[in-house]
C-alpha cells in the first residue's frame, strides 16, 4: 500500500489484492469491506487494514459462505 495515500479506488483495491474489480464491488455490496462514495467509491486504507487483519485464514471463493479455512 502506498505510504501517504489514504482512501483507494476499487480498481486500486483490486490489483493490490490481486483480484478484478467486480470481485472487490462484491466485497462492497455484502458488507465485507465499507466504503464511501467520493466521486466513485473510495476505500480507506485502514478499512484494507482491519480488513487484512480481521479475516486472514478466511476462504472467500462464495461470498454466500464466507467461512474459516482449516489449519
Amino acid at each position: 500500500m502506498e505510504e501517504n495515500k489514504v482512501l483507494f479506488s476499487v480498481a486500486e483495491v483490486g490489483k493490490m489484492f490481486g483480484i478484478g474489480k467486480v470481485k472487490v464491488y462484491e466485497l462492497i455490496k455484502k458488507g465485507y469491506l465499507p466504503a464511501l462514495y467520493l466521486g466513485g467509491l473510495k476505500i480507506k486504507k485502514t478499512t484494507l487494514e482491519e480488513f487484512l487483519s480481521k479475516y486472514e485464514g478466511y476462504d472467500f471463493k462464495d461470498l454466500t459462505n464466507v467461512v474459516k479455512m482449516a489449519s
